[in-house]
This record gives C-alpha cells, structure tokens and sequence, in this order.
C-alpha cells in the first residue's frame, strides 16, 4: 500500500468516524479505538504491504507537532490561583504528588522482576512513559453528568498534568541512556540544561505572548479567526527558540503554555477552544499513527510477560497507589476503584515512546520493553474505551450526582 492509499484511507476514516461517532459511542467506540483499529488495518500487520519505519520523517513529525501542542495545552490549563485556594485540587494534587510516584516506583520494581535481563535505564523508562494517564480514552467519564463534578474534576486535572511532571524526569532518563551510550558523561548537566533554558525561553514566550494578545484584544485588532491559531503559534514558537539556545523546546511548550495560560484569561480559553476542535484530530491521528507504525513493529514481543506487566500496570499497579494516596480521606472503596481504574495510557504515552527513539536512536536492546509499552497502551484504548459508558451508569446508580460545584 502506498503513501496516496494511506492518505486516502485516513481521509475516508475521518469522514466516517465524523458522520457517525454519536451512534459510534453509543456502543461504547470511541475515536482512539476506532483510529488504532484502522492504523492497524491500513499497516503490514493486516492488509498493507506498504512498511512504515518507525523513524519515519513523516511519523516524528506528527510526534513531535502534537507532543507540542498537547504539552502546550494542558499546561495551559494550570490555574495557579485555583491551585493554590481552591480545595477542589486536593484530590488531583494527592494523585499527582502521591500515587504516581507510588505508581512509578513500583513499576520499576515489578518490571525488574519479570525483565531481569533488560537494561535498569529503559525498565526506569518504560515506568515513566506509562505513568501519565490519558482522561479522553474514557471521554464518557469525565463528559457525563451523571458522575460528581468532584470525580470528573479529579480525572480530568490528573491527566491534564501529569504528563507535564513526568516529562523532565522522562527526558533526564532519555539523556542518559543516548549519553552514556554515545560516551559523553556531562548526561546530567546537559539535562540541567536543557530544563533550566527550556524554561526560560518558554516562559518569555508565553509572557510576551500574552501581553500581546490582550493588547491586540483589547484594541480590536484580530480577527476571531485568528484567535486559536495564536497559541499554535506561540507553542511553536516557543520550541523553535529553546532548540538553538540549548534549551528544551518540548519544556519550552510546557512552560509557554503555563505562562500564556496564568497570564491572559482569553487565550486560556482559546487554547482549550482549539484543544477541542483542531486539536481533537492532530490527537486521532497520533492513534492511526499508532496502530500503523508501533503496534506492528512490537507485536511479535507480545509475549506472557508482557501480558502480565501490561494487566498489572493497569490494574494493580496503578489502583493500589490511588487507594493509598486519598489517605483516610471521607471516600469509599468504589469511588477510590473507579478513579483508579480510569487511569488510562493514551497520547502522552505514545508521544513519549516515539520522542524516545528518536532521541535514543537503537532500540534493539530494549525492543521487548517498547513492546510492553505498545501493549499497555493497547490494552487501555480498548478496554477503557469499552467500559467507560457501562461503568459510569453502574457508578451513577450508587452515586448519584447532585450537579453542584464542588
């Protein structure tokens, strides 16, 4: 299959995908279901004789665009303020500082276990990237009504941020396994580098952003237009000028979109307009991208092991920490299960892994752990996609929802 073939397949699932996605999520398929399935498809693995290299031109483009945007974004949405006097952010703070570093920690650990023969840095690698959580594979949760706005407000914050903690920690790791590898031992420094510029350079990109948008605003001088393609803009811009300064540019975006987001209200509220919209296919895509070029290149690894990781990071792995970060906070069991088992691996997590070889180059070493990784994040599109509207209406009947703030 060539790349016209494809292009076209993309087309004709976008089209369809868009005229029936209501009737679509009514049987519980969602949008990364429905794009995994057709990247899978469209790939070697099923029908395609076309073979994508997972070090494509074309696919770290769409990696690299929408780990911009999607870092951008959700960095966006920090209310500073909110954060700081409103209680409505213990639970999410209590699941971001307590259960993923619980989370993580014991991840490595499990891992290291069932792979005690694979490299300590990519085991410490395969528990980062799988740590951030992904609220759109369980959309039916965090839209429905029907479940608290606490609840929602809790998953949705969570995977808003989490990414965006990890990410450092995640390049530190990156760095010194392509370091070590290439001989050079100013690993750490480099990183050290590499946030501090990074952040920098973002943060005046966010801040002079802002100011000009609201000034602009303020004198009616844009187009309504040209409202969400500013902070596109802005998080490009952002890691164009980190790159060449030694900085960043993805933690250039990160902090481009806290600063435009802390700084000018509407352009906040521009970037979750666009995140909705525009955003919502840059995100669909990555999911084709996933099923077309990751799962066929890790499948064969799909072994017993790999299962079992994949299930506990799922489950245990991931519930257990949730339970013990809300504490003896007044939250029965059920709430504690369903807040941890909507947890799941999704964009974040595949960005990562292609960022990853890119930055690391060879992974030959380690391709029994990416395969773990393809299949973690697998496993959670369709299981968490498929159960969210079930398990929402079984919460919802013991849970009642009395549709305040809280």
């Amino acid at each position: 299959m060539n790349i016209e073939e494809t292009l076209i397949g993309i087309a004709l699932v976008i089209l369809g995908y868009g005229y029936f996605s209501k009737l679509l999520a009514k049987w519980s398929i969602s949008g990364p279901i429905m794009f995994t399935a057709v990247g899978m498809v469209l790939s070697p693995l099923i029908l395609g004789s076309y073979t994508f290299k997972i070090n494509t031109e074309t696919v770290q483009t769409v990696a690299q665009i929408a780990l911009i945007l999607v870092l951008f974004a959700d960095a966006s949405g920090i209310n500073l303020s909110h954060l700081r006097k409103n209680r409505q952010w213990e639970l999410p703070v209590r699941l971001l500082f307590v259960a993923m570093p619980i989370s993580i920690v014991i991840s490595i650990l499990v891992a290291k276990v069932l792979f005690p023969d694979e490299p300590n840095l990519f085991i410490v690698l395969l528990a980062l990237i799988l740590a951030p959580t992904d609220a759109a594979l369980g959309k039916a949760v965090v839209t429905d009504e029907r479940i608290t706005e606490k609840v929602r407000n809790t998953i949705n914050v969570e995977s808003g941020l989490n990414d965006g903690i990890v990410f450092p920690v995640f390049l530190a790791v990156v760095v010194m396994i392509a370091t070590g590898r290439d001989g050079d031992g100013g690993g750490l420094g480099y990183v050290a580098q590499q946030i501090t510029v990074g952040a920098v350079a973002g943060s005046i990109v966010g801040y002079l952003g802002a100011k000009a948008s609201d000034f602009s605003l303020k004198h009616k001088w844009m187009e309504g237009a040209y409202r969400d393609l500013v902070p596109i803009a802005l998080a490009v811009l952002a890691y164009y000028v980190a790159e060449p300064m030694g900085g960043n540019g993805y933690i250039a975006a990160f902090f481009g979109g806290l600063i435009l987001g802390n700084t000018s209200e509407p352009m906040r509220k521009d970037v979750e307009h666009f995140t909705e919209s525009e955003g919502e296919f840059l995100i669909m895509l990555s999911f084709l991208v996933f099923g077309l070029v990751l799962v066929p290149a890790t499948v064969m690894y799909w072994d017993f092991r790999a299962f079992l990781f994949a299930i506990l990071s799922l489950t245990l792995l991931r519930m257990l920490p949730v339970i013990i970060s809300f504490g003896f906070i007044k939250m029965d069991l059920s709430t504690r299960l369903f807040i941890g088992w909507f947890g799941p691996r999704g964009i974040a997590s595949i960005l990562y892994i292609l960022v990853a070889v890119e930055k690391i180059g060879d992974i030959s070493e380690a391709k029994p752990l990416f395969a773990v990784m393809t299949l973690t994040i697998f496993l959670s599109i369709l299981l968490h996609g498929l159960s969210a509207q079930p398990l929402v209406k079984r919460y919802s009947r013991s849970h009642p929802s009395d549709k305040k703030t809280v």
